[in-house]
């Protein structure tokens, strides 16, 4: 039988070991996380040239979390990986939109016709914030901070419905609408627009008018890339 210092020994190895490994995924996560929101916000553009090495000495760790983290960008169609030549940051997929819009205005238009049947008087005077924020960010035009409170904004009404893990769901859906709307927002004066649906569907939802409420929703999204053509001529290198 082992002695007990070698059973301690053991157990010790084991318990750092589980512990190095959790931090080297917690580590991943973070340097995914960081580079997800640099990518989406266009931080890093398409066609940007990642280097392992420089990521790996910003964040203090081995390659290691840094290739585990490119994996999964890759998964998630935010980069391309080149086998002995390098990673880039991927060019948005205009084919990849339209298919994402159908399934964003399929699952927000239960949750938001959900939402108007069950939205109180305090989950209406959230939306209003939020909407306020807008307005303001709009008018200073700040797209970035803008475009966090828009997607504040549809979350919330998941959370209204009852149903929070569809928003989950949907943000996997939508990325490449979110690459691409990064550029509508200043480009093409989306802003105001945005506020004013907006309201429509805020009003729609305190009037416990379901139908209308997913109307306005559908509508809205239907115009959440008002021309991806346009976009594409504007900027030929951003786009596939």
């Amino acid at each position: 039988m082992r002695q007990a210092s070698e059973i301690a020994a053991l157990v010790g190895s084991t318990s750092q070991e589980a512990g190095r490994r959790s931090r080297r995924v917690t580590t991943a996560s973070a340097i995914y996380e960081r580079l997800y929101a640099d990518i989406i916000s266009l931080r890093m553009p398409p066609g940007l040239f990642l280097q392992e090495k420089r990521i790996a000495d910003e964040f203090g760790v081995s390659r290691t979390p840094v290739r585990e983290a490119l994996l999964r960008l890759s998964e998630g169609g935010l980069v391309d990986i080149f086998p002995q030549s390098g990673t880039v940051v991927s060019r948005v997929p205009v084919s990849a939109i339209p298919e994402a819009v159908i399934v964003r205005k399929a699952l927000e238009g239960t949750t938001t016709e959900m939402a108007a049947q069950t939205a109180t008087a305090a989950d209406v005077a959230c939306l209003d914030a939020i909407i306020a924020r807008q307005r303001a960010h709009a008018a200073v035009g700040n797209a970035s901070s803008f475009h966090e409170e828009d997607e504040a904004f549809h979350e919330a009404i998941a959370q209204i419905s009852g149903y929070p893990g569809i928003w989950g769901l949907l943000k996997t859906v939508k990325v490449q609408i979110d690459r691409a709307r990064r550029l509508t927002l200043p480009a093409l004066g989306r802003m105001s627009s945005v506020v004013s649906e907006h309201v429509i569907i805020r009003d729609a939802l305190a009037a416990h008018d379901a139908a209308a409420a997913r109307s306005a929703m559908i509508h809205h999204l239907s115009a959440v890339i008002p021309d991806v053509d346009e976009l594409r001529s504007r900027y030929p290198d951003y786009f596939c």
